[in-house]
């Protein structure tokens, strides 16, 4: 027992319904840390969980919707696959060599047909500055998409 004659567990619960009841929401958030006896005890189960992807078409596809959804991009798989399939038919280590922007020295290269330029502006935090490497050419061309028609899902056509 504390100095004051309650336990520790009884004092937890009752402050763990005060704030509950007041609605204090960063209270609330606090809540796992008290009675916590090391940092790991706050960490959620799902923080700590990975996910494996499969190095396919599917699993690229699959990796940067997460990493969309982590950076608010819109973007669905459908609307991914259709344009992937139109603009490199699934090789991430396709490259226009013909069009004007290979005439203008900067091709369009991977899954998505990005230009360097566009993929270094759209490139988002987490993935590979290698524009070849398929989750990282994804996730660039559907924030460039999002930028300038909204979504992936409303492109269907050389963007």
């Amino acid at each position: 027992m504390s100095a004051n004659g309650q336990n520790r567990h009884a004092r937890t619960a009752r402050l763990a319904r005060k704030l509950a009841v007041a609605g204090t929401g960063a209270a609330v958030l606090a809540l796992p840390l008290i009675g916590a006896t090391s940092a790991s005890a706050a960490t959620p189960a799902a923080a700590t969980a990975t996910t494996t992807y499969s190095n396919t078409l599917d699993g690229w596809i699959r990796e940067s919707l997460d990493i969309m959804a982590q950076h608010g991009i819109p973007g669905t798989y459908e609307g991914i696959h259709r344009n992937i399939l139109r603009e490199s038919s699934g090789n991430p280590l396709a490259i226009n060599n013909w069009d004007i922007n290979a005439v203008n020295g900067t091709p369009s290269k991977g899954l998505l047909q990005v230009i360097d330029p566009t993929f270094q502006a759209y490139h988002v935090e987490g993935t590979s500055w290698d524009p070849y490497d398929p989750v990282a050419n994804i996730t660039a061309a559907c924030n460039y998409a999002a930028d300038r028609y909204g979504s992936i899902d409303n492109v269907f056509g050389a963007y």
